[in-house]
């Protein structure tokens, strides 16, 4: 299913502060095989809403390189993979609030074409609607735990998280999780012989959204 790299993001902050901590793991060939974080210094106040969803103070974070500091970073995983995560609208509002003109790079969804754009984007909150529709809820830590993988989540961010940085509403833990969601799809039979392509038709945001790619539906 997971024809290239797929670099699964997630980011803690808000428009206030900014990005006050990234998290990133990719995917290829479906095991984890890179990964990253930091916390990064806010450009605004963190209030304290924010302070008690991310855990993340002002002290902190000030000490801390900028988000802004990520450019090549960021700018070179694009080139190589698409992004994904969980609502991906969040995390392309805060990298577009960054760099609006990222570079030139494959569209994945179509190798014909290249985009200034850091989509398009594979998002697990539209995947599992699409595919789950009659779930109650399609929240990160909701789908973790119906389909079990909080066990392997929680060993995961033993090797790779900080260790004050393994629970939710940490940005590497939570795209560890997102990952995960993505990876297990390749075990449902069902969905075995997906490919990138129908990955992209189903985090398609709507209907006519779809539409605009020009393509079936896959089931």
């Amino acid at each position: 299913m997971l024809e290239f790299p797929i670099h699964v993001i997630d980011f803690e902050g808000s428009r206030q502060s900014g990005v006050v901590e990234y998290g990133y793991v990719t995917l290829e060939g479906g095991e984890l095989v890179d990964s990253g974080t930091r916390i990064c210094a806010p450009v605004g106040t963190i209030t304290d809403m924010d302070r008690e969803q991310h855990g993340i103070s002002e002290s902190r974070a000030a000490g801390q390189a900028s988000f802004e500091a990520e450019w090549a970073l960021f700018a070179d995983l694009r080139e190589t993979g698409p992004f994904c995560a969980h609502n991906a609208t969040v995390e392309d509002g805060f990298l577009c609030s960054v760099w609006p003109c990222p570079r030139t790079s494959p569209d994945f969804s179509e190798l014909t074409q290249n985009v200034a754009s850091w989509g398009p984007w594979l998002d697990t909150l539209h995947i599992y609607r699409r595919v789950y529709p009659q779930l109650d809820c399609h929240k990160l830590q909701a789908l973790i735990e119906l389909f079990n993988l909080q066990p392997e989540l929680d060993r995961q961010a033993a090797i790779l998280c900080p260790g004050d940085r393994q629970h939710y509403h940490c940005a590497l833990f939570d795209a560890l999780a997102s990952a995960l969601l993505l990876r297990r799809l390749g075990d449902e039979p069902e969905l075995a012989g997906g490919t990138l392509r129908w990955l992209f038709l189903q985090s398609a945001a709507s209907d006519a959204a779809r539409e605009r790619m020009g393509q079936q539906e896959f089931l």
